[in-house]
């Protein structure tokens, strides 16, 4: 797509030259944050794998490929109507539009036409569950927390953290049409995790979020509180962490190692606690992120190797 915009520099005849802008397709691939549609593609995945009943793998796959559709456009969608905190904040500022590589508007129509094709393709060609879920889930990581609660609140996060624990219940749903106990606790684990892995991140880049005017939590409540909100929830972890094991979703083996891991987080979270400058806030945010993937990992393996009820 290419659009015109006209530069502050006038031309020879007194009238500003037109500048062209012309996006790449690396520019386009920005617009859909790869790294966190990485993450949904995973969950979104592992639904699709534990929840019971069988779907064909030509669905399976075109319900994957929906969910990584509607997470790149609720990305692109995000981008343009951020893009005026994005352009002052350290880690944003070189996005395709603060950069000045793309035009708002065509960020915006790229990620209205994927969120439209998405829901459409997952409700017709899969089931009208899995596809209302994809469209809650656009919707309310648009509308709810990035129109309304991003700018408006420090539980930005922990109420927005919704939008994030949704695609493995679209998996889930996909396969099963419904939203049963399994995909409410696969949904629940992203739930509980996100403020604390979100909070760790925010307290080494608290500055970005301030002269961006965005009231994350230490910003507006101070580092000694943010602290102890990531103990608070990481402690709520400990025992979600086993519930697939409660339940019968997994096997003992699974509660053991889930557990384990748990306690892991929950040490990074100490030493967050204990510390004065970044180096234990970064170190949490990377491990939270390796502590999502093998919790869902486990999972997969667990019902792979017979382990647990679902043999």
């Amino acid at each position: 797509m290419t659009d015109t915009v006209y530069s502050s520099s006038a031309s020879s005849a007194g009238h500003a030259a037109p500048q062209t802008v012309d996006p790449g397709v690396d520019d386009f691939i920005a617009l859909l944050k790869p790294r966190v549609m990485s993450l949904v593609v995973f969950t979104g995945a592992v639904g699709i794998f534990l929840a019971p009943g069988q779907l064909h793998p030509v669905l399976a796959f075109v319900a994957l490929l929906c969910i990584a559709v509607g997470a790149g456009a609720s990305g692109a969608i995000n981008m343009w109507y951020d893009r005026d905190i994005d352009a002052v904040m350290t880690r944003t500022a070189d996005r395709p539009i603060p950069a000045g590589r793309m035009e708002p508007e065509t960020a915006l129509a790229f990620g209205v036409t994927l969120a439209v094709a998405s829901v459409l393709v997952m409700g017709l060609a899969v089931n009208p569950v899995a596809g209302a879920l994809l469209a809650l889930t656009i919707g309310f990581y648009i509308f709810i927390y990035t129109m309304w609660l991003k700018r408006s609140t420090p539980q930005n996060i922990v109420i927005g953290g919704a939008a994030g624990a949704f695609p493995p219940m679209v998996g889930w749903a996909a396969v099963s049409g419904d939203v049963s106990l399994g995909g409410l606790v696969l949904f629940a684990l992203i739930f509980m995790w996100t403020p604390p892995h979100f909070w760790a991140l925010a307290l080494y880049r608290d500055g970005d979020y301030a002269r961006a005017g965005v009231p994350m939590l230490p910003v507006v409540a101070g580092r000694r509180e943010t602290k102890k909100q990531i103990l608070i929830y990481t402690v709520a972890l400990l025992p979600l962490s086993v519930t697939p094991w409660l339940i019968g979703m997994a096997s003992v083996w699974y509660a053991v190692a889930a557990g384990g891991l748990s306690l892991m987080f929950l040490g990074h979270a100490l030493r967050v606690a204990r510390s004065e400058g970044d180096a234990a806030p970064k170190a949490m945010f990377r491990f939270s992120i390796l502590y999502l993937f093998a919790q869902f990992a486990l999972m997969v393996a667990d019902k792979a190797l017979g382990l647990g009820v679902w043999s």
